[in-house]
């Protein structure tokens, strides 16, 4: 028979929560990537907190000036940062954005140094106008001997731009630049980024390596800086500095070691906003602070630089002739020798600038190197020069016509490394590492057993005193988690799949919260069936007309919830974001549940006579105590006479 009009049909939306669990399982084992065996289809996106692995985040800035990089910038960044990480060889990196500076770069299942990808890799090849000493040393003036550059030229083992010779002025032999692929020097990273708002520096002619302390137009917020810089340094030690044309001779004049001794205390950010002038000029200004200039202190290619080699000897470099953006490719090779090298290949206006380069170092056009910075045949050198630090300064012995090598002490995974760096272009934003975190296989995988008991413990709780309390409605609120919780479980991998959502520790702690929730509805709608039943309602009308007034109220409460959610979502970073979705995620579908599950199996469960039993439906007092009929007394039989 056919329900009267009006009444709910708790059939239908069973079925409907049947069809629901259909589809989102079909999705689980044959759609958006599933493959392997029924274990392999069935496991989640798990975080590194859970399997192990290596995060990192990147903060980016601009330049020195510390300006927010723009939402295009910071995508570009991110893609050469993926490129670079992928580039390691290894499968399911993860390299996401986050808020309006950062990049965020996770690897699962792998420990690995992940800082020299977020490396700017901005190329520039610079004749050496100068070089001094780079010690900080303030008691003797630099040595007149005319220098040569170190023989040894590489980057160390870690990828960055620090060679593992000594690059001061010594008496060995230059390493020598020459046309054929085991020699020359090459380009290191495209497209970098020659911003205004990196530290400034002078801009005379090339011919002139004596370069002017002002003049130079810079952004208002590195004057700024530079203003603060002069005002902590002295009015007297600002003008010394200024009005020096040439490393300052302190034998000559001792003075000027007490009157320049204030800029020995500067950190490196104050150092990357004052003149290269003043850089190569003070000597009490060592290496130890240019080396850790804030990354693009030196990125204008068309201003004179200051950088040191190998942390000793201080070089004036003359404006960036050649870029990273005139390198076509770059690859890690076997030399004739048998070493590790880095081959470039330029562009063809990339060839004809390096051709021209090594003719005017060749040539020394102009005089513009000083007998300080020529090598030991008297030629000039042409720094390669990576980010903030040269990586090798090679004596110019021809002019090049073809393509060139970066020659050092690599082996097969450095040189790789910087080949990648090279090859996918150098980052349009600078970063700074914030934050690196190694997460052990073994760490995860106890991580993963304690997030999963806590839920397991949280759940039999809940379903314990619901039974104790409740009884056969304990029934329904533990059949309702079950279902909850098989459908937060596909959700999850399906969302892995497909948005790459991985599950965190954070993330279980957000369903275990959900818990909570769920726990509040149930509460709400029993009580409110108590009430109805009190008012004298029978337990068949007393359920739909409960449902109607707790609807109201479990709505809000879960609406409020997962608003929290979604503002904790939109405003938060990292594990907190994690947590945020799992809880709006577990809140959303328990609403399901609710309407498609707890509210048809009370209507089902109230047609049946274990319902009207107060010590098996859980309702206590609130059922009227069964009437029973008093017997009738028989009526005896009378004899008869």
């Amino acid at each position: 028979m056919a329900p009267p009009q009006g009444q709910m049909r708790p059939g239908r939306q069973l079925a409907v929560l049947g069809l629901i669990f259909v589809v989102l399982y079909l999705l689980v084992f044959f759609a958006g990537g599933a493959s392997g065996g029924l274990k392999d289809r069935l496991e989640p996106k798990l975080g590194l907190d859970l399997v192990g692995g290596t995060r990192l985040t990147l903060e980016a800035t601009n330049s020195v000036d510390g300006r927010p990089p723009t939402a295009e910038n910071l995508e570009e960044a991110r893609q050469i940062i993926e490129s670079r990480v992928n580039a390691f060889g290894v499968a399911e990196a993860e390299v996401v954005t986050e808020g309006n500076r950062n990049i965020v770069i996770s690897l699962p299942g792998e420990n690995r140094d992940l800082t020299e990808v977020g490396s700017a890799a901005e190329l520039r090849f610079r004749k050496v106008l100068k070089a001094a000493d780079g010690s900080g040393a303030a008691t003797a003036p630099p040595p007149a001997a005319t220098p040569a550059p170190s023989g040894s030229a590489a980057p160390a083992p870690s990828g960055s731009a620090k060679p593992s010779g000594s690059a001061a002025p010594s008496g060995s032999a230059a390493p020598k630049a020459t046309a054929s692929p085991s020699g020359g020097q090459g380009g290191m990273a495209p497209a970098p980024s020659a911003s205004a708002s990196a530290a400034p520096s002078a801009t005379p002619s090339a011919a002139t390596p004596a370069p002017s302390a002002s003049g130079e137009p810079v952004p208002q917020s590195i004057e700024e800086q530079r203003k603060a810089v002069e005002q902590k340094v002295g009015a007297a030690a600002w003008a010394a500095a200024t009005g020096l044309q040439a490393p300052a001779d302190l034998a000559a004049d001792p003075s000027l070691a007490e009157k320049l001794k204030p800029f020995a205390a500067l950190d490196p950010r104050e150092v990357a906003v004052l003149p290269a002038a003043v850089q190569f000029n003070v000597p009490q200004i060592s290496c130890a602070q240019l080396d850790k200039r804030p990354p693009a202190s030196i990125s204008a290619a068309d201003q004179q630089a200051v950088a040191c080699e190998d942390g000793a000897a201080k070089y004036l470099l003359d404006q960036a002739k050649v870029l990273g953006t005139d390198v076509e490719g770059a690859s890690a090779v076997l030399d004739q020798t048998s070493q590790w090298v880095v081959s470039l290949d330029f562009t063809n206006a990339g060839q004809d600038k390096w051709t021209n380069l090594t003719r005017e170092a060749f040539n020394n056009t102009g005089q513009a190197c000083d007998a300080t910075a020529l090598g030991q045949d008297g030629k000039c050198r042409v720094a390669v020069v990576l980010d903030n630090e040269i990586v090798s300064s090679p004596e110019i012995q021809g002019v090049l016509t073809g393509n060139s090598q970066i020659t050092g002490n690599f082996n097969q995974k450095d040189a790789s490394a910087l080949a990648g760096q090279l090859r996918y272009g150098a980052l349009p934003v600078t970063f700074e590492a914030q934050e690196q975190q190694n997460v052990t296989a073994t760490l995860g995988a106890s991580h993963l057993r304690a997030g999963l008991l806590a839920a397991g413990i949280g759940m039999a709780l809940v379903i314990i005193y619901s039974f104790f309390y409740y009884r056969l409605l304990g029934s329904v609120i533990f059949l309702s988690l079950i279902l909850s919780a098989l459908l937060v479980f596909g959700a999850l991998v399906v969302l892995g799949r497909q948005i790459g959502f991985t599950l965190t520790l954070a993330g279980i702690a957000g369903m275990i919260v959900s818990l909570g929730v769920a726990a509040d509805s149930f509460v709400i709608y029993f009580e409110r069936l108590k009430d109805e039943i009190r008012d004298g309602r029978s337990p068949r009308s007393a359920v739909p007309r409960a449902w109607i007034r707790a609807r109201r109220t479990i709505i809000s409460a879960n609406a409020i919830t997962l608003m929290s959610a979604v503002v904790l979502y939109v405003v938060s970073v990292g594990t907190v974001k994690g947590f945020a979705f799992a809880l709006g995620l577990a809140t959303v579908l328990d609403l399901v549940v609710v309407f498609l599950f707890r509210h048809p199996i009370m209507t089902m469960f109230a047609r049946t006579s274990a319902f009207l039993s107060p010590r098996v439906s859980g309702l206590g007092r609130a059922l009227p105590p069964r009437t029973t009929e008093p017997a009738k007394p028989r009526n005896p039989r009378v004899k008869e006479a």
